[in-house]
């Protein structure tokens, strides 16, 4: 699997993060029928190796279903175990160069990103992206020009559409696209937004 250019082909990733476990797998369902490709299901979700084994189960062997919240090499090989074809990560994190999948490492300043890249990450997870904004990514772009960048934290619509333009390969939305779904919540609200980023992550005009 090659994590960048999926990334770079769907530009958008979905963020699970809820506290009820057939919730969050509804959640990951309705987000892969609504056409988000791209689906991370965070470790701090309630029972979250057993919602990536069934979603897995669901989705078949190519689904882009990866972990989220990935703070330990144990933490990989357990979410690796599970079904996740790529991992995410808030921080650096030691020990996942052997974990056997691709890892969109967490890091926000200029000498985090050369860490996370020299521990191996395959793309930065600009996090959290809400501190520096757009305009940060744009700044970042000049001494890093062929890093792959998906900012994460506060991603609205508007947002997700400033960073695509300013080179983000894609952008990790949690809560402004998921909403309260993978708690139980509104499900057809969830079907909404999943249409308006998916319209962002294409490029058409708002």
């Amino acid at each position: 699997m090659n994590l960048v250019e999926s990334l770079r082909a769907h530009r958008l990733l979905a963020i699970v993060r809820g506290k009820d476990p057939a919730a969050a797998l509804r959640t990951v369902r309705t987000l892969a029928d609504e056409g988000i490709a791209a689906v991370e299901i965070s470790l701090t979700t309630t029972d979250a190796l057993t919602v990536i084994t069934r979603a897995r189960a669901e989705l078949g062997p190519d689904a882009l279903l990866g972990a989220g919240t990935v703070r330990s090499a144990a933490d990989a090989a357990r979410a690796v175990d599970a079904g996740a074809s790529y991992l995410v990560t808030p921080a650096l994190v030691d020990g996942l160069e052997h974990c056997g999948v691709p890892v969109l490492m967490g890091a926000l300043t200029p000498s985090e990103i050369e860490l996370a890249l020299a521990r191996g990450a395959d793309a930065i997870k600009l996090f959290p992206g809400s501190l520096g904004g757009p305009g940060y990514l744009k700044a970042l772009r000049d001494p890093f020009p062929e890093v792959p960048f998906v900012p994460v934290g506060g991603v609205d619509a508007q947002a997700a559409r400033d960073y695509l333009d300013r080179g983000a390969v894609a952008v990790g939305v949690g809560s402004p696209l998921v909403g309260d779904a993978a708690d139980g919540g509104d499900l057809d609200g969830l079907r909404a937004r999943a249409a308006e980023f998916r319209a962002v992550a294409a490029g058409e005009a708002p």
